[in-house]
């Protein structure tokens, strides 16, 4: 590790340390969902936190909403050394916060020898069929967009955040996440200038992108792959750590890879694919980086199989980095996931979401038929391409037409960093035949209002406009 990053992770240290509570928080407890894919009664929800040293004792506590519910010890929290930093360990803590009642407010509070360091309030997941969640990515820049982005999705209070990728930049590296992500989505107060206190209290999820994952060479990076550490998500996606093809591959020595898989644990590679419930939606989330086959018969099979699983949910959402379907010059030929067109048709997947593409787009209604095939799969062209023709439903218009023929391509990638292809918007002429709305001017938001009978979508700036409304119904 070089001088200037030895000094850059201990200046972070240093300030992350100095904004904690008395005891040595590096980043204030935020929570996940952890290894709970389905809905269950009761719920259980992680709440993990950072410290420099590990000279405190730990405890945690949880209690019902009510201020007068008297407090319940949990399980002892896990702590494991993020050996990736060499200068100075830094220490990542688990705890499940276990018994929870679907959809009620909880307190949690966590007690450093034997003295409150910590207390926040949170909400099991919802099994109710009204929910709401909010969507963007390619955010973590350290941009005012960013802060302000995070300050508007705390206004909308929703259930909980989705990540469409590209977390931190530019190398999803634990130093980038301890000055680019935590402090604007745990800020201790909320405003457009600082972010939100969203973390510590709402469950946040998200898919790997490529500048989450593609910086792989741990001689040369060793806090590198930081969604591995810190994204504590379920375990049932299609590869395992013996799978030697389809897999960030890791680079480094013997020793930099061992402390790399030790402080991952089970997280590697499992949890770049996965599925998970929330009310009535059924959410399927794929690791769209190039090094990933998804001609490959296994993984489309996997694919397949999770979303018949899904048949009885009343939606389902495929969500994924790269987006299959857009009109900007920037990123054009990026279109593998194109490759699984096919299985969002054949389980009427409502919406396909994505990112990379630093702005917000949305497509007709479409199905897709590739041209050409190898043994019946159809294979993507060396430059990403996979061509073929498209049917539209262009009677969809989200207001008095609201049953689509298709899925929904969305791109959600204007989340904070730099906006591309502000020029294209007032030059429809320049978008694909596919593309209905494209904005690109203005950082901004989803968010989704589900119930049984509807999926209501809202785009909404970084300044609270509302950009772009349509609605989906079965």
């Amino acid at each position: 590790m070089s001088g200037f990053r030895r000094f850059s992770i201990a200046f972070t240290l240093m300030i992350a340390a100095a904004s904690g509570a008395a005891a040595d928080f590096a980043t204030k407890p935020w929570l996940q969902l952890g290894d709970n894919p389905r809905l269950s009664t009761p719920e259980t929800v992680q709440v993990l936190w950072q410290t420099s040293d590990t000279q405190n004792k730990w405890s945690v506590e949880v209690a019902k909403g009510d201020p007068s519910a008297p407090w319940r010890k949990c399980e002892a929290p896990a702590s494991v050394p993020l050996a990736a930093i060499t200068s100075f360990t830094l220490h990542l803590w688990t705890a499940n916060l276990a018994d929870l009642e679907p959809g009620k407010p909880f307190r949690y509070r966590l007690r450093a020898d034997g003295k409150t360091a910590f207390e926040a309030t949170g909400a099991a997941r919802k099994h109710d069929s009204k929910t709401r969640f909010v969507a963007f990515g390619d955010c973590g820049a350290e941009t005012t967009g960013q802060q302000r982005i995070a300050y508007q999705a705390s206004l909308l209070k929703p259930d909980y955040v989705f990540i469409t990728g590209d977390i931190v930049y530019n190398y999803g590296l634990v130093s980038e996440y301890l000055r680019k992500y935590f402090p604007v989505y745990n800020a201790d107060v909320a405003g457009p200038k600082s972010g939100a206190p969203l973390i510590r209290s709402t469950l946040f999820l998200a898919a790997p992108g490529n500048h989450d994952l593609l910086r792989a060479d741990l001689n040369r990076s060793p806090d590198a792959l930081g969604y591995y550490y810190y994204w504590s998500q379920p375990l049932n996606g299609p590869l395992t750590g013996d799978t030697t093809a389809s897999i960030t591959n890791l680079k480094g020595s013997d020793q930099a890879v061992a402390a790399f898989k030790a402080a991952a644990g089970s997280r590697w590679p499992r949890s770049a694919n996965y599925s998970f419930d929330y009310g009535t939606v059924h959410w399927t989330v794929l690791d769209s980086n190039p090094y990933v086959d998804w001609s490959d018969r296994k993984l489309r099979e996997w694919v397949d199989k999770d979303l018949e699983s899904a048949k009885s949910a009343k939606w389902r959402i495929v969500a994924f980095h790269h987006p299959p379907f857009q009109s900007s010059k920037a990123h054009q030929k990026d279109q593998w996931m194109r490759l699984l067109a096919d299985i969002f048709e054949k389980h009427k997947v409502s919406v396909v979401l994505a990112g990379h593409v630093h702005n917000y787009q949305r497509s007709h209604p479409l199905r897709f038929v590739a041209d050409g095939t190898t043994q019946g799969v159809v294979q993507r062209q060396k430059d990403g391409q996979v061509p073929g023709t498209w049917t539209l439903d262009k009677t969809f218009d989200g207001a008095t037409h609201t049953k689509p023929e298709g899925p929904l391509y969305i791109v959600s990638g204007a989340g904070g960093a730099g906006l591309y292809n502000a020029d294209q918007q007032p030059k429809p002429n320049t978008w694909q035949p596919f593309t209905v709305k494209y904005i690109a001017d203005k950082h901004s938001l989803t968010v989704v209002d589900v119930s049984d009978e509807a999926f209501e979508f809202q785009q909404i700036s970084d300044r609270g406009e509302t950009l772009d409304t349509f609605k989906i119904t079965r």
